[in-house]
């Protein structure tokens, strides 16, 4: 099952508010299918973001993936500690693999992301269960 604290994207980013901020990485689901992550690119602090527009790039044993920000805003931080223990993503996706905290533009977005249940079906439907 997946935290119901946070929203989901339909390309397997989560995001979970915290006040005025939100912290942004990619689901269980998405870091099972990508394998051992051994990099993963991240925004310069500062940056504006659109909702769905590429923010970073994580690259493992077998594939590349863009990550997506699933909101517009502003990026206030980014986990620095993945650059030296990419790994993380892996071992902990929900805690200790966040990729980026942002200032959402339009917290409105969040209510149009999926809720927990949902993303499970999303995810049941795209692996054909």
């Amino acid at each position: 099952m997946h935290p119901t604290d946070r929203r989901y994207t339909k390309e397997h980013e989560w995001i979970r508010p915290e006040g005025e901020e939100a912290v942004v990485g990619i689901t269980d689901y998405a870091q099972n299918q990508l394998g051992d992550v051994v990099f993963v690119e991240l925004p310069a602090v500062g940056r504006e973001l659109r909702r769905g527009e590429a923010f970073g790039v994580v690259e493992s044993v077998k594939s590349v993936a863009d990550l997506y920000a699933p909101v517009g805003g502003t990026v206030v931080a980014v986990n620095e500690a993945l650059a030296s223990a990419p790994e993380a993503v892996n071992r902990s996706p929900y805690e200790e693999g966040w990729m980026i905290r942002i200032r959402p533009s339009a917290p409105g977005e969040l209510e149009e992301l999926m809720d927990g249940a949902a993303y499970e079906r999303h995810v049941q439907a795209e692996a054909g269960a």
